[in-house]
């Protein structure tokens, strides 16, 4: 199926969903959410039932947040090594098959807290693998303009089911019980995986080989490490995902322990907090051309932070309900924001595997933050562990005027169709490491302007991969400069020109505009050898 582009006075939220194959994943995914979020509620207030561990009821968010945690990056390598759609096709089968023998358990009367979590863990490791394989698969069916409006849908999507999915959950389970509960979300989940099996895009496909997924974990994250932006959104999302987690794992508790409740109480706050994030995902377009982005997730962070305060003061339905409306608004805007900034900062090399450290470290977080509240709760009081959470959402809120994100300029989204130079040597791709060298004639009145085209640079071949890059003044011609890089081998020297982008490429062009020599500065390439005997002769072999 090929891409579909619009013009841009039609990038409306709804835009997206012109896609076929966009509009058919997306459709399905909300009807596996519905299911989904019917399974966690009947699985939270079974965990409740069954279990007189406060600790335990916590635990049931960290069992499906910790795989992210762990298996996300592998996930992400994975997903941009090889075939996106079949990696979501692997995930969403896992998810399934964790729901389908949560449903024969309880139909067979096997449940028990362990086995709760266990499959848990089993769905989270579904998601690890399809969350970002998905996210990531977003530019490829749909043009880089239509990403904003894309990952909004995505959020509304789920957020429209939490609205509807938590009071239909707890009828359920009132009315029919767990096993019902467990049957509906093990068929739901099944329309993901046959929508993505139906459905087929293209991918701009590399002309190199796909990296060995040691390799492309380590440059993935090598690329992350150094993009100040992604960084800073993924320090920040952590943090968050630590503190406002607070508010549902500790929802089981709230509705039994504070309000005296049962299912259908807290099937009405989970819809209170999944009506809220739908209200605020459909005027998130409009939010943010109101307010700057800073201080829209400045304000999305409070307003969790409200949430919690009124959950630990608040003893009636109706105004937990309303503070988990609020608490849903600044959940979504916040995740939406975070997912936008590091989808638009990152090339399609790398997109999969900068979202993966992202949705890792923010799983990680919301796996300890589980793990925290529950234990607050459990070693002082429901009230003491949401009132310490709220202080900490208020410190993140703050956290953004000291570590901001500022994408100045937005990723460029596909990488250069680099040639490779003819060479005397027969390399092989393992053969290195190599040594690139270019030498530029720079007049002193030009010198303020190259340093700052160098510092650009730096930053653009380091982020794709260049190893100890340096920039020499030679002391006998202070007029001429060199810029030296290494790469491991041949291929990594392939893959770092293929994954420049024009912006990057066009930094080149403006230091050839201060270079003052009579011909183009060229650049030489040479393979490092060394003068050992053995190691020599395992170096030819490798040519």
């Amino acid at each position: 199926m090929q891409r579909e582009d619009f013009p841009l006075s039609g990038s409306t939220t709804l835009a997206p969903l012109r896609n076929a194959a966009f509009r058919s994943i997306w459709t399905s995914t909300q009807i596996a959410n519905l299911g989904w979020l019917v399974q966690t509620v009947a699985i939270s207030w079974l965990m409740a039932t069954i279990s007189a561990s406060d600790l335990m009821v916590a635990l049931v968010q960290a069992s499906t947040t910790l795989p992210v945690f762990i298996l996300s990056i592998v996930a992400g390598a994975i997903a941009d090594s090889f075939s996106r759609r079949s990696v979501m096709i692997a995930g969403l089968s896992l998810i399934a098959l964790a729901s389908i023998v949560l449903a024969l358990s309880a139909g067979f009367g096997f449940v028990s807290p362990w086995l709760i979590l266990g499959l848990g863990f089993l769905a989270g490791c579904g998601f690890a693998l399809n969350d970002p394989a998905w996210h990531a698969s977003v530019g490829d069916i749909l043009d880089k303009r239509y990403i904003p409006a894309a990952v909004t849908l995505m959020s509304v999507g789920y957020n429209m089911t939490r609205s509807i999915g938590p009071a239909l959950g707890g009828a359920i389970l009132a009315f029919l019980g767990p096993l019902a509960a467990f049957a509906f979300a093990a068929v739901s989940n099944l329309a993901p995986l046959a929508s993505v099996w139906q459905n087929k895009w293209d991918v701009r496909s590399s002309p190199l080989p796909p990296e060995r997924i040691a390799t492309a974990i380590h440059d993935g994250m090598r690329f992350t490490a150094l993009s100040l932006d992604i960084r800073a959104a993924i320090i920040r999302a952590t943090l968050f995902g630590l503190a406002a987690i607070s508010i549902l794992a500790l929802l089981p508790l709230v509705a039994r322990d504070r309000l005296d409740g049962g299912p259908i109480v807290y099937g009405i706050l989970f819809a209170g907090f999944g009506t809220g994030a739908c209200i605020a995902g459909m005027s998130n377009r409009f939010l943010r051309k109101l307010l700057p982005q800073e201080w829209l997730m400045a304000l999305a962070a409070i307003a969790c932070a409200v949430c919690c305060l009124s959950l630990a003061l608040t003893s009636t339905i109706t105004l937990a309900t309303i503070a988990l409306a609020v608490g849903g608004a600044g959940w979504v805007l916040t995740w939406t924001g975070f997912d936008v900034w590091v989808q638009l900062a990152s090339p399609r090399w790398v997109v999969g595997r900068t979202l993966s450290i992202y949705y890792a470290c923010l799983s990680g977080g919301m796996a300890v933050g589980s793990w925290i509240w529950g234990t607050i709760a459990q070693s002082y009081s429901l009230a003491s562990s949401l009132e310490l959470a709220t202080v900490t959402l208020f410190l993140t809120a703050a956290l953004g005027f000291v570590l901001p994100v500022r994408l100045w300029a937005e990723g460029d989204q596909q990488g250069s169709d680099f040639r490779a130079p003819e060479l005397a040597l027969d390399l092989k791709p393992r053969s290195g490491p190599i040594a690139a060298k270019t030498v530029y004639s720079i007049a002193e009145e030009d010198l303020e302007t190259f340093l700052g085209y160098m510092r650009a640079r730096r930053y653009a071949v380091s982020r794709a991969g260049a190893r100890d890059w340096t920039l020499q003044r030679d002391l006998r011609n202070p007029f001429q400069w060199t810029e030296t890089f290494r790469t491991p081998t041949w291929m990594d020297f392939l893959r770092l020109n293929h994954r420049l982008s024009p912006a990057d490429q066009g930094i080149s062009q403006l230091l050839l505009g201060l270079h003052k020599g009579d011909s183009s500065p060229q650049t030489d390439l040479a393979i490092e050898r060394t003068t050992d005997a053995l190691r020599s002769a395992r170096f030819a072999s490798m040519r």
